[in-house]
């Protein structure tokens, strides 16, 4: 991992089309400001995370429903 330290109005760059600027800084609550083109999906990690655990468990459910489908085809 890499680990910079940036004041505010600073920026690092990912590449050289996603930018990441401090925007302010208010104790421990940093608010960042992320400029990157609009193909570019951005996620906080809790809700990626969220969002994969939902996609898994759709999964899950619809290899049980073709599991039960397939059953029945048999009989």
């Amino acid at each position: 991992m890499l680990v910079l330290t940036r004041k505010k109005n600073e920026s690092i760059l990912i590449g050289e089309e996603i930018e990441i600027k401090i925007l302010s800084i208010d104790g421990d609550q940093i608010k960042l400001g992320v400029n990157a083109p609009s193909e570019v999906d951005i996620y906080r990690k809790e809700l990626y995370e969220d969002i994969q655990k939902e996609n898994n468990q759709a999964a899950m459910i619809s290899i049980d429903v073709l599991e039960l489908l397939q059953q029945n085809d048999k009989k």
